[in-house]
């Protein structure tokens, strides 16, 4: 049995989450143990939110090169993936190298530990025959899997996930996307816009189902009119491969493609933790934590694995709030260990940790902020872009709010009779009637996701309705919208 190393923190997963929290922890001074298997950054700079939208700005340029037609004369397009999937190799990912993460890691004096992490027992982590036990506590930022299906015969073949999608040195002539959330929504346009046939095939009723109806009808229409397939409510039951092409059958038909991407969701491994060793139940989809991540005393999660939203900006945001409550434990310790006459157990950096547990990622002095998702903002970088803040309308209603919505087409705008060409898109505003106040927004639009800044910002502080009504909108943009969903809402 190996005699365990103290340390103060040990971070195990060094994704978006688990790197912004090792990193700044060992720049305060403590001695901080990162923990990672595969890639230091995770799935987002080498198999998501770096790379696809690489893919999807080449993509839009080819969209909008095609719109010359309608504009301002004529264009002739001639697609090419090579520079694409060079800019993703050489520029994004390293060609899925993790040096330069690594090395930033370690440099801010971290300490870098290869291999799978499982807790040990309480604040113990087991890593091959290394067993570190952290003083302060055991971050956990494992992140998700692809979640496949159980489909008969889907297993032995060779289908690909958003990683084979995203380092794909060469297009298949055609193409069936399984899943129409917004991963298979934004590389099936993007594939489709590159010249290849492609077929979306979706379980429920409609694609983007998390979203507004009508946001769906307007991903839907604008992947049609790129030459997408789309056939929603069909449940899949058998994929097949022949050595050279995939069959895919379900609901009574059949739907063939040279290459199958599956993309049905993420998964937490939790068993892979050793949560047993703290008394934790691992067969949980999620790791259920509290409004400070905490899963149990001295253990914090942050990411995908939390089931708050497999997003970068909601790890980033949990391990602010992570950081700022490990860094003001720590201080209580020094102060402890101080007035006893005692060596900090921490050493080197506290005055730079005070000031971090105090400062901006605390929200204010000597607190530690509380997670709070009720302006969590979302997008789906189709084109047009697709995004949400708050609840919909039905979510609204499904818990007795008073609601009342306000909707406009973004093409009735100044700003998208201007832009003539690619202006499809809507605001659609969702709010409390007895509070005055929105609880929820949907912007749909060649710059969805940037309009939806403000409407974070109005649901997020709980503006009333009578003061953005009585904002000043610059015309003519996109979001000045917002002042007509405003009108229609009243």
């Amino acid at each position: 049995m190996a005699e365990p190393e103290l340390v103060d923190v040990v971070v195990v997963g060094l994704g978006v989450g688990g790197e912004e929290v090792a990193g700044r922890l060992a720049e305060a001074g403590l001695s901080v143990v990162g923990v990672e298997r595969d890639l230091v950054g995770g799935e987002c700079p080498y198999w998501g939110c770096i790379p696809s939208k690489m893919m999807i700005r080449a993509a839009n340029a080819l969209a909008e090169a095609r719109r010359v037609d309608g504009l301002a004369g004529t264009a002739q397009v001639q697609p090419d993936w090579a520079p694409v999937a060079k800019r993703i190799r050489e520029e994004a990912t390293d060609t899925w190298d993790d040096t330069v993460a690594a090395e930033r890691f370690i440099g801010k004096g971290g300490r870098l530990v290869r291999g799978a992490g499982r807790l040990d027992g309480p604040r113990r982590v087991r890593v091959g025959d290394q067993v570190f036990e952290a003083r302060h506590g055991v971050v956990l930022g494992t992140g998700t899997r692809p979640s496949v299906p159980p489909i008969d015969g889907l297993a032995d073949t060779p289908y690909w996930t958003n990683h084979q999608a995203i380092e794909a040195e060469e297009l298949p002539g055609s193409l069936l996307v399984l899943g129409g959330g917004a991963i298979g929504l934004e590389l099936a346009q993007v594939f489709a816009r590159f010249g290849v046939r492609v077929t979306v095939v979706e379980a429920l009723d409609r694609v983007l189902a998390v979203e507004e109806p009508e946001a769906s009808e307007v991903a839907a229409a604008a992947l049609r009119a790129d030459g997408v397939q789309i056939h929603t409510g069909v449940r899949a039951e058998r994929v097949e491969h022949d050595g050279t092409r995939f069959t895919l059958r379900g609901g009574g038909a059949e739907f063939t493609a040279d290459r199958l991407l599956v993309v049905t969701g993420r998964k937490a491994h939790l068993a892979e933790l050793g949560l047993d060793t703290i008394g934790l139940d691992a067969s949980q989809r999620y790791l259920p934590v509290d409004d400070r991540l905490h899963v149990t005393d001295h253990v914090w999660a942050v990411g995908d694995l939390t089931g708050e939203g497999a997003f970068t900006h909601i790890a980033m945001y949990q391990a602010g709030i992570v950081i700022a409550d490990i860094l003001a434990r720590a201080r209580q310790a020094k102060a402890g260990a101080d007035a006893s006459g005692t060596s900090s157990v921490v050493g080197g950096a506290m005055g730079a940790s005070s000031a971090l547990a105090a400062s901006g990622s605390s929200g204010s002095a000597g607190t530690v902020p509380r997670a709070d998702y009720r302006a969590l903002p979302r997008v789906t970088f189709t084109d047009p872009e697709v995004g949400a803040v708050g609840l919909t309308e039905q979510q609204a209603r499904d818990r007795g709010i008073n609601v009342q919505v306000g909707f406009t087409k973004l093409g009735s705008s100044t700003r998208g009779w201007i832009h003539q060409v690619g202006d499809d898109g809507f605001i659609k505003l969702v709010a409390d009637a007895d509070q005055g106040v929105l609880i929820g927004a949907t912007s749909v639009g060649p710059a969805g996701g940037e309009v939806l800044s403000a409407l974070v910002v109005a649901v997020h502080a709980a503006v009333p309705l009578s003061q953005l009504r009585h904002m000043i909108y610059a015309y003519p943009t996109f979001h000045r919208a917002i002042e007509d969903a405003l009108r229609d809402l009243s």
